[in-house]
């Protein structure tokens, strides 16, 4: 793996996860309470003895770079292993923006072709794994393909939400399709067999679609990139364009796998981590651990409380109050008496003491967590958040979109997001 560069496209403004991505790129949203999405590929990346790996991004990356440095500033102790970020930049040959995540590559390829490397592997920032990517650098190896591409089986239910892709009895993608539907969709089924999966998954999933995961040889990704000057996507445009000059190869992926790049998406891949006794997808694991940011917090206090399927990071303050089905992020305060309900509360950035809480208070301000006898449900609390007592944020209406940005808050797809530093006044009900 000492031959493989790693490239993890941080994606664009991130409107679908907005208003988490109001002032941070999409892929240091945080994550299970302690983590950020970019930790997902970085440690991925680790774990397979990849260590060398570029971040692309161009939005709100001031907190990405923070993350990142304070996380793996020590990744090249001894090799010559790092973690950078790449911002989108303005140059004379190159006067725009990143257009896309094949224009964001070649925008910086002259540097990644420097590395002598035999592969560059291409990562999303957005999605919940657990992968070695050794393995299928090995199978791209292997096959002698230009271009291998991840992929998972998926049943005919979700097929048409996603670009399918078709292969021969060898594994070799020969044909594509975005988002079939009808007789379109019928004609994409593939044996899924061919690329390992039982004879009865087979059968139960019929099509295969891309995680947006690539490796690519060294010289078929820069001659691509030459080739085809205008194609600014990787998935719709550079891979479909190869297919009648480069052999493409496809690789089975068939563990937990999660695009969380909505709203919605997102709060129920967190609160998945909360099932019992084994989540889909786990944090815990001895061989593949999720590195992120080391903080130093003590243990999270709690007293008199009532906490059920939930996970609790370290830091938090917990008084006689209810948590159930929940995420609470490091630093989280829930006052006396309020429940916290199938909710994901992100926590906050700084410790704030009693002296401090006190002189809020005494100053007219509301402290940093969440008061006495709030009740929150169906909700996603950004960080540094000041919520008062006798709160319901509930969606007592059930209204599925609204934009309440001077209030504090946004609701996307029935999830109420209150925003980062929002100040949530006393008996407020939302």
């Amino acid at each position: 793996m000492q031959k493989v560069l790693g490239i993890i496209l941080g994606g664009g403004a991130g409107t679908r996860l907005y208003p988490l991505t109001k002032v941070r790129a999409k892929p240091a949203v945080s994550l299970a309470g302690k983590y950020r999405l970019i930790d997902i590929p970085v440690s991925n990346c680790i774990n397979s003895d990849i260590f060398k790996i570029y971040v692309l991004t161009q939005f709100n990356s001031a907190s990405l770079n923070r993350h990142i440095s304070r996380a793996y500033n020590n990744l090249g102790g001894f090799n010559d292993g790092f973690v950078e970020v790449l911002a989108a930049q303005q140059t004379p040959n190159n006067p725009s923006w990143f257009q896309g995540t094949a224009d964001a590559v070649r925008q910086y390829i002259n540097l990644f072709s420097e590395w002598d490397v035999d592969e560059f592997i291409i990562l999303s920032g957005d999605h919940l794994y657990r992968m070695d990517y050794s393995e299928f650098v090995q199978a791209h190896r292997d096959s002698g393909a230009d271009i291998t591409l991840s992929v998972v089986p998926i049943d005919e239910e979700r097929a048409s939400d996603f670009g399918l892709m078709k292969i021969n009895d060898k594994g070799q993608i020969i044909d594509f399709s975005e988002k079939p539907k009808g007789d379109d969709l019928k004609a994409m089924a593939v044996d899924t067999t061919v690329l390992g999966l039982g004879a009865e998954a087979a059968k139960q999933k019929p099509y295969i679609a891309s995680m947006g995961i690539y490796v690519f040889k060294k010289q078929a990704l820069i001659d691509l990139l030459e080739k085809y000057p205008d194609q600014t996507d990787f998935g719709k445009e550079i891979i479909p364009s190869a297919a009648s000059t480069h052999t493409l190869q496809a690789y089975l992926f068939d563990g937990y796998w999660e695009d969380i790049g909505t709203i919605k998406a997102f709060y129920e891949a967190n609160l998945a981590l909360t099932r019992q006794p084994e989540p889909e997808f786990s944090f815990y694991s001895e061989n593949a651990p999720i590195y992120t940011r080391s903080r130093f917090l003590p243990p999270t206090k709690m007293s008199d409380c009532q906490v059920t399927e939930s996970m609790v990071a370290e830091g938090c303050i917990l008084k006689d109050c209810r948590i159930h089905h929940s995420v609470l992020g490091v630093r989280s305060r829930v006052g006396e008496g309020s429940v916290v309900q199938d909710s994901l509360v992100m926590g906050c950035d700084y410790f704030q003491g009693s002296a401090d809480r006190q002189q809020d208070r005494d100053n007219g301000k509301i402290p940093y967590g969440i008061g006495k006898n709030t009740t929150i449900r169906g909700a996603i609390i950004d960080k540094n958040a000041r919520i008062g007592s006798n709160v319901e944020i509930v969606n007592r209406d059930r209204i599925e979109e609204a934009q309440r940005e001077e209030d504090g808050f946004y609701i996307r797809s029935g999830i109420v997001v209150v925003c980062k530093n929002a100040v949530i006044p006393d008996g407020t009900v939302i």
